[in-house]
């Protein structure tokens, strides 16, 4: 009877354990929206993230920082935003989504011009984007690198500024398809960040630097969503983002630090 009792008590656990208010492990996950300039570099944080964290899944969702915020304030769901300028990331803050005074400075990006690899227009500075019959691409207003690429224009004479924007032929919903556009001949010129002539179009274009007195320094803000669905994963992943690791992916990528920036040590 004992044996016949045990039997019946194994088979009571084992269809308990099969039944369907088994508890089965889930795999964590995170979505983090990011700046469109911030794909190559993103991609490659995740994927060492995800191998330092087992089990955890990570989804990046890249589009102009400006799509990204409008998002955020209408309610999608997310862990984390990296935007590409501090006013993107104060617009989401301002719809209460992050908690002001939680976003960290974690990169700093330059901006430049880049024309097809035959330069058909011949353009050797800035200055010659406002030489008449320049066809030239811009982001779309809103989008972080539009608003640096004004700030760089206003320091121009008046007539510059007419000229210049007189030659904007189509404007991009960001700065990635600004890049890969004039990479293919669709236009004599655009203006991008640096970092965004990336291994798979530096045979393609020819960069034409913008001087310093020019130029502006853009920096991107990193934050967790106030109503984060897995907060604490998502600090993890920040944390990862601003340490030694995290800042040479970022570096291999063409980003530099931020002013004063200190990373946080890996060990």
């Amino acid at each position: 009877m004992k044996t016949k009792h045990f039997i019946v008590g194994l088979l009571a656990i084992l269809l308990i354990s099969c039944g369907p208010n088994r508890p089965t492990a889930t795999p964590q996950e995170i979505t983090v929206f990011a700046a469109a300039s911030l794909t190559d570099a993103f991609n490659e944080l995740t994927t060492a993230f995800e191998a330092q964290n087992a089990g955890v899944e990570v989804t990046l969702n890249f589009a102009g920082s400006s799509q990204l915020a409008a998002q955020l304030s209408e309610g999608a769901t997310a862990d984390i935003f990296a935007s590409a300028n501090a006013a993107q990331m104060q617009a989401v803050v301002d719809a209460g989504r992050i908690t002001a005074g939680s976003e960290k400075l974690f990169v700093s990006n330059r901006l430049t011009v880049i024309v097809p690899a035959d330069n058909p227009a011949g353009i050797t500075a800035l200055e010659d984007l406002a030489q008449p019959g320049v066809q030239m691409l811009l982001a779309v207003e809103g989008v972080p690198v539009r608003q640096y690429t004004d700030e760089i224009v206003a320091k121009f004479p008046t007539d510059f500024q007419e000229q210049f924007y007189a030659n904007l032929v189509s404007e991009e919903d960001n700065v990635r398809q600004v890049s890969a556009k004039v990479a293919l001949g669709e236009a004599d010129a655009g203006i991008v960040y640096t970092s965004d002539v990336t291994p798979d179009i530096a045979s393609q274009v020819l960069q034409i630097a913008i001087p310093d007195a020019q130029n502006v320094v853009a920096t991107y803000p990193i934050a967790p969503l106030a109503d984060a669905p897995a907060p604490t994963l998502a600090q993890s992943f920040i944390d990862f983002v601003l340490s030694e690791a995290g800042q040479a992916i970022l570096d291999k990528w063409g980003f530099g630090p931020p002013p004063d920036f200190v990373p946080v040590s890996d060990g």
